[in-house]
Parts: structure tokens; sequence; C-alpha cells
């Protein structure tokens, strides 16, 4: 009489060895290399555009309103995307030729806050060499070789820090090297000089420290948030008297197109009134 124990035995033994290697029956799978992780990882991709490819994006651009920009938004279906905090305002504004206005495409920087132990009590001559490394080593501004003509340099920076990360000093070389206008969702120093250097500079509020003891710069040309929003760099960058649009690239054509049908007819309504009202046509009305 032939027994039959040994296949039952092999046939619990396969289906135990298959369950064994079963995902979701308690088996711990391995775990997935992290080294790669451990050190930090962006997940948001940093697009690179030709200068040639800017200028022709700006010019689409050129004149447009905030709010214009903002329909074409809407109608690009991007609703309540892009616009940044209304705290984020104009330092000053020009109501004679709009000077304060400008369309730029986006260059980036993000500052953080410090762990590192202020200054301390030291000579003046300790200070200056310490002040000095913390701006050569932690607190650089290597964006500024990314600026050309028609830059909007966006700076996410320690927003509860009392630092002027923007003075009158570096907002003028960044002018010099095409920069448009800044934006930060924080603040900026020496207002009245920036103010009277009519470089178009919109921030949350004025600060007064310098950045040594007070924040590290993070990264450089990569996605940040600045009032609220989402800016990539190469996105295009809108500012006037109401704020800040921020532009995704990849869908400026479409915006700027019906932006532009708006400002147009709205020109034209505003034109016949002034020429009722015999108010004399101003800087707003050109195309």
């Amino acid at each position: 009489m032939k027994s039959t124990a040994l296949p039952h035995v092999i046939i619990i033994t396969v289906v135990l060895v298959l369950l064994a290697g079963s995902p979701g029956t308690g088996q711990v799978a391995p775990e997935k290399p992290a080294a790669a992780l451990q050190a930090g990882k962006n997940l948001l991709a940093t697009p690179v555009y030709p200068e040639v490819e800017d200028q022709k994006i700006l010019a689409l651009f050129k004149g447009l309103r905030v709010s214009d920009v903002v329909d074409g938004m809407d109608a690009a279906g991007l609703q309540d995307i892009g616009t940044m905090d209304p705290e984020i305002h104009p330092l000053w504004r020009d109501t004679q030729n709009l000077g304060h206005r400008f369309v730029g495409v986006a260059v980036t920087a993000r500052y953080v806050p410090t762990q590192q132990p202020p200054a301390g009590k030291m000579t003046t001559a300790a200070y200056d060499e310490w002040a000095g490394n913390w701006y050569e080593q932690r607190s650089t501004e290597l964006y500024a070789d990314l600026i050309r003509k028609g830059t909007a340099l966006v700076i996410e920076d320690a927003a509860a820090a009392d630092v002027g990360s923007i003075g009158s000093y570096n907002i003028l070389e960044w002018k010099m090297r095409g920069c448009v206008g800044v934006v930060t969702n924080a603040t900026a120093r020496d207002a009245d000089e920036i103010a009277m250097e009519r470089v178009p500079l919109y921030l949350r509020r004025a600060g007064r420290g310098i950045r040594p003891g007070r924040n590290e710069l993070e990264s450089v040309n990569r996605p940040i948030v600045c009032g609220g929003v989402l800016v990539v760099p190469g996105d295009v960058i809108v500012a006037d008297g109401d704020g800040v649009v921020v532009v995704p690239r990849s869908r400026a054509e479409a915006v700027a197109r019906y932006a532009r049908k708006i400002m147009e007819e709205d020109q034209g309504g505003r034109r016949d009134l002034y020429k009722k009202l015999g108010i004399k046509e101003d800087v707003s009305l050109k195309k």
C-alpha cells in the first residue's frame, strides 16, 4: 500500500515558501536604500531657459498690469494661483510714470534663520573679521551671477528676523547686472535710499539689521515660497501697485494673450471716458 503523506508534505512546504515571499503576509520587505536621501534631495526641478526665450516671453507681458494677468490666470484655469499675499507691497510708487511696475523672469534665492551663535563680545577688528567671514561663507550672494537682462530677483528670507538682506548698495549692483525688480517675503533696509534710487522693490516690511548672525543662504535658483506662493526659476513675475503675481512659465503665453485682450479693452473704455471728462491722457493708456 502506497503512502500519500509525502506529496502532502511537499505541497504544504511549497505553499509556505510562496506565502513567506508574498507581500501583505506580515513579511517585512527589504528597506529601500536611504543613503541617497539622507544627504537631502530636491524633488522639484529647476528648468533652464536661454536668454532669447526670456526676452520673447517678456515682450508678451510688456505693459500688462497685475489685474490683467490675474484675469489671464483665471482664463487659463489658474484661478487663485500665483497671487502673492497682499502684504507684499511696493516700497515706493511712481504715479506719474509708473516706474515702480515691472515684469521679469524669476531668479530665486532662499535664506534661512541661522543656528549659529551671535558675535558676542569682541574687539572691533575681530568683529569685522567675523562679519566678513559670515558674508563670504554663510550668507553670500551667489545668485548675483545668474542675474541678466530682464531678471526679477525673488528672495525667500528668514521672515521673522529683523535683517536687511536687500539694501541700497546691493540692489544697485543687481540693477547694473540687468535686474528689473526685486521681491522678498521679508525685509529690506535703506528704504529711503532705495526709493530715491527708483529700483522697484516689493517687500513685507522694513528691516534694520545685517545678515551676519541672523541668516544663511540655503539655496540658489531652486523653487521657493514667497508671499505664500510657489516661485519656480523661469516663472514670469508681474508687479505693480496691486501687488505681485507669479505666472508659471508653462502657461505664460496663454495668460499673456488673454491679459492683453483685457488690458486693451480697458484702455479703450477709459480713453473714451477721459475724452468725455476732459482728462488728459496719461501713461496708463499707452499700449
